[in-house]
């Protein structure tokens, strides 16, 4: 393992304000807990100087006992960059997610090692062995959660935060399913990811990290072993048996198991959503569409299904079914991780690894004093950038029609099913007496015609989530600015037909305003998806602009000039509106300038699509190289790609085209340390 530079966040005042911080911040947390925090008291080796705290935040490390974060906090007492300071104290701050205790082992050098636990009201207790195995299943969680998916974003949130490979080899892998399968039953308290409302056995944090270590590593046999044996416990639990198999090329016996399991839980509404996602991909769309069905009939409430039934309804071009699906989906106020709110440090420091050296990544980026890269206004003003969890994906899904069926269509299509504003004032004299509810756009999407379907869903239940998400008004709030702003701004040297191409959504009728309408076949839209109309309008006039002024100058034979960030941000939205040759070409523009791991990692994608093992490998090594110079050497979806073109062309092959590659050694054997991790785990491809 090539050590990376140890990153420091210096406080010369008060020097144990970090941990302070930390402390108070125990009872806000609602999940798995910040990463871990490593505090050192150094003190200068000159006589009578005084101490300074520095402290750094970490991942990955081995938190099953006192012993192993004593070993860590030894790693760091010795600095050969500087020998003027000496470390007298350091103190390991791990998460209890399941107990929501901090656990702490205090080093004193030279010295004793004491181990506690802190509880949310500061209090110490004792640190039992079964508090440390709780604390190391979730230090192996927080290790995938906190992971950059290698485009940087991630990285850029947390300063000075170490990234380690929790589980390394199939030793620390059977540990990690031990503690796993004794703890599987109390993962709902972890809680879940953003799109599930209420957390469940089979929904959790816990089976969220399961099924990505099982995906990143490719260890489907280790992960049908353990779900195999839980499955006895609760049949609930087939539905990941099920994920794992057919990952693992087991379809077989993935589409006889959720037969069986369905004949004992008839609507369990996981099984039905994986029985739903493996009929699409086959490209089974009415089958699928009556297993999204009874999804959304067994769990109205959840976001999910109703996504799920949205994107066969999209499969199928169904435009309108899909629309009113959408409208109808459960929409969920986003709650971050639990991220470290620390005090103001003194300094801070960041070392450059030496290993992770590589001239063309250092090249063109911003100096400490350099001016802020200008980035036009209205390319920061847009809202799609910022969505997270249901809003992410319910925008995902809108833009996907659009992509289809085209902007305009989208507009028609929107006024056939949902009531317009103008259409709405014109008819509402002529409205008698109120004719009762009717029907609604969640049953009207459920019961849509079409053969064998079972149930249907009370309005209450279908919209009690798109209510919380009208009652969430700090969203639209920030909306309003950002969209008013950014359609009122000015553009540079805008020809006048690039801006008037997109026609600008009317605005619909909101539910809140108006509880029934005169005509039966026409429903009223969600304030939210209302929202996202005008968010794709933004979008797609920002790329409207683009693309005409593009044209324009290339017709000049001008040079179209744009920043390093702004290339990045146009790549991002073309990716974001399904236009991916657009988003290519601004990313080559944006690491022509400067490099951007986002781009590298759009440019990985491309060469993905085209199955070009060199380019993708090119990417890789540079991404890799990125990912270390900021401290993290662990990269779920960069060792996922690594595992796949080794399966696909074999590890020999791999390995020769990276070890044949015009660049410095230490940053070659970065990526050998992936294809080495592959070897360990006996990953298809590595044999021979």
């Amino acid at each position: 393992m090539v050590a990376p530079a140890i990153p420091e966040i210096v406080e010369d005042e008060d020097i144990f304000a970090a941990i302070d911080a930390r402390t108070e911040a125990l009872q806000g947390l609602r999940e798995l807990g910040p990463p871990d925090l490593v505090h050192l008291v150094k003190q200068s080796t000159k006589a009578g100087s005084r101490q300074t705290g520095v402290y750094h935040h970490v991942t990955g490390i081995d938190a099953s006992s006192a012993a192993s974060l004593a070993a860590y906090v030894n790693t760091l007492t010795y600095s050969p960059s500087d020998k003027s300071h000496k470390v007298v104290q350091g103190l390991y701050c791990c998460y209890n997610a399941f107990s929501h205790l901090d656990m702490r082992v205090e080093v004193k050098i030279p010295g004793r090692v004491e181990s506690y636990c802190i509880d949310e009201r500061g209090e110490k207790r004792v640190a039992s062995d079964a508090l440390w195995l709780e604390t190391f299943l979730c230090g192996i969680l927080r290790a995938y959660s906190y992971a950059d998916d290698g485009s940087g974003d991630a990285i850029k949130k947390i300063v000075g935060f170490r990234r380690f490979n929790p589980v390394t080899n199939t030793e620390t892998e059977h540990r990690f399913f031990e503690a796993a399968e004794r703890l599987f039953f109390n993962g709902r308290q972890l809680g879940s990811d953003p799109e599930i409302q209420i957390p469940n056995p089979v929904s959790n944090h816990l089976t969220s990290g399961l099924l990505q270590y099982i995906q990143t590593t490719g260890r489907f046999t280790s992960g049908i072993n353990l779900f195999e044996k839980l499955r006895t416990r609760d049949v609930e639990v087939s539905s990941l048996l099920a994920k794992i198999l057919i990952s693992g090329d087991e379809e077989v016996q993935a589409v006889r198991l959720l037969h069986d399991a369905l004949q004992d839980v008839p609507m369990d509404y996981a099984l039905l959503d994986c029985q739903a996602s493996f009929c699409k991909s086959k490209g089974e769309g009415e089958m699928a569409l009556e297993c999204a069905k009874r999804g959304v009939t067994a769990a109205p409430s959840e976001f999910g299904t109703w996504a799920r039934l949205a994107e066969v309804y999209i499969a199928l071009e169904q435009w309108d079914l899909a629309l009113l699906t959408l409208n109808s989906c459960p929409m969920f106020s986003y709650q971050d991780k639990d991220t470290p709110r620390m005090p103001e440090p003194s300094r801070i420091m960041l070392p450059l690894p030496p290993e992770s050296a590589l001239d063309e990544i250092e090249e063109g980026q911003p100096r400490e004093g350099d001016p802020f890269e200008s980035v036009n206004p209205s390319l920061r003003k847009l809202q799609a950038a910022t969505y997270q969890g249901t809003f992410h994906k319910a925008y995902s899904l809108l833009t996907e029609i659009a992509a289809s069926i085209g902007w305009d269509q989208l507009l028609k299509i929107r006024s056939q099913v949902f009531v317009m504003e103008e259409e709405y004032r014109s008819e509402r004299q002529n409205l008698g007496p109120s004719k009762g509810p009717g029907q609604n756009a969640s049953t009207t999407a459920l019961r849509a015609p079409s053969p064998g379907v079972n149930g249907s869903v009370e309005r209450q239940d279908a919209e009690n989530g798109a209510e919380k998400a009208n009652a969430d008004s700090s969203d639209e709030e920030n909306d309003k600015p950002a969209r008013n702003s950014a359609l009122n701004g000015e553009t540079n040297n805008l020809p006048p037909a690039a801006d008037e191409s997109i026609e600008r959504p009317e605005h619909t009728v909101a539910s809140e305003v108006v509880k029934s309408v005169g005509e039966d076949n026409k429903r009223l839209c969600e304030r939210w998806l209302d929202n996202l109309f005008m968010v794709l309008y933004e979008d797609l006039r920002i790329y409207t602009i683009w693309r005409t002024e593009m044209a324009q100058y290339r017709q000049q034979q001008m040079q179209y000039k744009k920043s390093a960030a702004e290339w990045e941000i146009l790549g991002e939205l073309a990716e974001r509106l399904h236009h991916f040759p657009e988003a290519i070409e601004a990313y080559q523009q944006c690491l022509g300038i400067r490099f951007s791991a986002k781009a590298m990692k759009g440019i990985l994608k491309m060469y993905e699509q085209e199955g070009d093992t060199r380019g993708m490998l090119a990417a890789l090594i540079r991404l890799i190289a990125w990912q270390h110079k900021w401290y993290s050497e662990f990269s779920p979806d960069l060792l996922l790609t690594v595992r796949k073109l080794i399966e696909e062309e074999g590890a020999v092959k791999v390995r020769s085209i990276v070890q044949a590659t015009n660049l410095p050694q230490s940053v070659l054997d970065l990526t050998h340390q992936y294809c080495q991790l592959c070897a360990a785990f006996h990953s298809s491809g590595t044999e021979g």
